[in-house]
């Protein structure tokens, strides 16, 4: 499935991005936005500085390329190099280290070799800037999702249950993949176009210092009225993948409830739901777009603009006899700055990109910002086993304002079964998630051999827990990785051992590749029961003293549910085991029974004590006898 949404992802995502290419000049970015960029990119400062290095070698080669046309046109229209300026007087002085440049054929042919030699080296260098550039960029956008993984590890389930799952793909995949195309792209052609104009403008002073000078007003003038049509760029930008990553959500939700959207008639609604989607997207990309296209083409009008207000200026100076521009020089100097027009370009183009890429940064920053909770306390406590027992001691805890627990004293001691249950929505499984810290207590303490859970490792403490839940977790493996997820390095006649403990191993040997057969996405290929036996062997493998069953036989077929019982009944064996079960076969035979109604305890006690109480407890022995 994940495959699936990443596919679609990718899919939409190439079919639009050929059709967006903006061009045009963004504000600068604010320092927060500024300090998240430099984040991803300071461990490679010093692969950046020499990027910048190379790339300075090939600017220097291009100027002095473009330089030697002066002495060109001096050779081609007035048969002699005599006149020229510093600079050109300067360079047939270093190629006269070389040839005979007294001669006007000699001269001609040096510098049409020379024009050739600078040319290679400078596109070499520029090559080269590009092939250290390359793994970088890669890189950068490999650490961006080792981090939002590793995030997806660290966040509490709280923070799932508001982020739906085609939203958070969208940021793992589809930004971090936008980040590249954009921001790294953008910041590739700063640090080669911000270089150039910079080294070509110096270049353009020494030649004239008047007509540089009117040529840097225009293009603040050009850039202010570019800008004023990208500012809500970002804002639209931000807008629109938010709206995908609703799009994507719907297409997620769509293939795990396929089965129900056919069984219910309902394909036409699902493609309803979709298309309004669809829409909004496609309204809001198709605004983007369209801003995008109109920058282009003015870009380009204002800046042919400047270049003929240019052309005139400095013809003037020319044609008014200005000792310092000599009409080789001038066309030298339009050469040089033909040249920052395209850096020019660039530059508003990254920026564009950068401001576009930066929605897509915020997004992702929005995960590994978020607060990382339950987490460990400075010095914690590293648990190796379990001793005594876990005494719940006057604990409270609530997801928001509404408490779901209150006031829950009970004690779970080693070695015994202790069973909670309690109508929906008591707080049967909440109490559970907190004993692997899932979350932490809101009021009140728990307690593992007398040391507070908040002042133990929580790495530590969970590798004391095996959970077996009624929603069983599997993954597109093969059987033995499944069984060992988790638990290290096992031989293959250790998850044997696990899996007939499970009862699983008969259905295994079944298996086209036994072991070695891949079960599919989240197990989909096995029944129920089968994938339940699996989970039962992956806690047999795991192999801890402590043990949550919650709601493991739930929904089975009798057969089914005779094997994972056994299997259970096997695994309880020498462990502390709390159990959530709706069933009286699961939890008649527990040393203590624990009643929850409403979050609080309102019976506890064996099985025959309970009955003797004829409570609430006797309604649901009675319940579940008519079931």
């Amino acid at each position: 499935m994940a495959q699936l949404v990443a596919r679609y992802v990718r899919d939409v995502e190439a079919a639009s991005s050929s059709l967006v290419t903006p061009t045009f000049f963004l504000r600068l970015p604010n320092p927060m936005r500024r300090h998240k960029f430099l984040s991803i990119i300071r461990p490679y400062r010093w692969k950046l500085a020499l990027i910048v290095v190379v790339n300075l070698l090939s600017i220097l080669l291009s100027i002095t390329t473009m330089l030697l046309i002066e002495p060109l046109m001096k050779l081609i229209f007035q048969g002699h190099i005599d006149g020229l300026s510093a600079i050109g007087t300067q360079l047939m002085k270093v190629m006269g280290l070389f040839v005979d440049v007294s001669q006007p054929q000699h001269s001609l042919m040096a510098i049409i070799i020379f024009v050739v030699v600078l040319f290679f080296l400078k596109n070499l260098f520029t090559i080269l800037t590009q092939w250290l550039l390359a793994p970088v960029r890669s890189d950068v956008i490999r650490q961006l999702r080792n981090r939002m993984y590793h995030k997806v590890l660290l966040l509490p389930l709280s923070f799932f249950t508001h982020q739906k799952k085609g939203d958070f793909i969208s940021r793992a995949v589809n930004d971090t993949q936008e980040i590249e195309f954009t921001v790294l792209s953008a910041f590739q052609t700063l640090l080669t176009a911000l270089l150039t104009i910079i080294i070509y403008v110096a270049a353009l002073f020494t030649i004239s210092t008047r007509l540089t000078l009117f040529s840097l007003i225009l293009l603040p003038i050009a850039g202010f009225f570019i800008s004023l049509i990208s500012r809500k760029l970002r804002k639209k930008n931000k807008e629109m993948k938010e709206l995908q990553g609703v799009m994507l959500s719907h297409v997620e939700e769509t293939l795990a409830g396929l089965r129900v959207i056919k069984g219910f008639n309902a394909q036409a609604h699902a493609e309803g739901v979709f298309d309004r989607h669809n829409k909004s997207f496609t309204d809001t990309h198709r605004h983007l777009m369209r801003r995008a296209d109109l920058a282009s083409p003015m870009s380009e009008f204002l800046g042919v603009t400047a270049v003929m207000i240019i052309l005139v200026f400095g013809g003037s100076l020319v044609l008014g006899g200005d000792a310092t521009l000599t009409a080789p020089l001038f066309i030298t100097y339009i050469a040089l700055f033909a040249m920052i027009v395209n850096p020019a370009k660039n530059v508003g183009t990254a920026m564009a990109g950068y401001h576009r890429g930066m929605a897509a940064l915020d997004r992702i920053y929005e995960v590994l910002d978020a607060e990382e909770l339950p987490k460990n306390c400075d010095n914690p406590v590293k648990v190796k086993s379990f001793d005594s027992s876990i005494v719940f001691d006057h604990v409270s805890f609530s997801y928001t304002e509404t408490e779901v627990l209150k006031e829950i004293n009970i004690e779970i001691p080693k070695g015994k079964m202790v069973a909670v249950v309690g109508a929906s929505g008591a707080g049967k499984t909440t109490l559970a998630d907190l004993l692997p810290r899932f979350y932490d207590v809101t009021a009140g303490a728990i307690r593992l051999d007398g040391t507070d859970l908040r002042q133990l490792d929580i790495d530590s403490l969970r590798s004391l827990f095996s959970i077996v839940s009624q929603d069983v977790v599997l993954f597109n493996d093969t059987v033995a990785n499944n069984i060992a997820f988790g638990s290290g390095d096992y031989t293959e006649e250790q998850i044997w051992v696990a899996a007939r403990a499970a009862n699983a191993a008969e259905f295994i040997e079944q298996l086209p590749d036994g072991l070695s057969t891949n079960i599919g996405d989240r197990g989909l290929t096995l029944s129920g029961g089968q994938r339940q036996r699996l989970s039962i062997a992956r806690a047999v493998l795991r192999n801890t003293p402590l043990l949550i069953l919650d709601e493991a036989t739930s929904a089975m077929d009798t057969e089914s549910e005779r094997l994972v019982q056994e299997a259970l009944d096997r695994v309880m064996q020498n462990r502390t085991t709390l159990v959530i079960a709706h069933r009286l076969s699961t939890i008649r035979h527990a040393d203590n029974i624990i009643v929850l109604d409403a979050g609080r305890v309102a019976e506890q006690g064996t099985h025959d004590e309970l009955m003797a109480l004829n409570g609430k407890y006797a309604k649901f022995v009675e319940v579940n006898q008519q079931s």
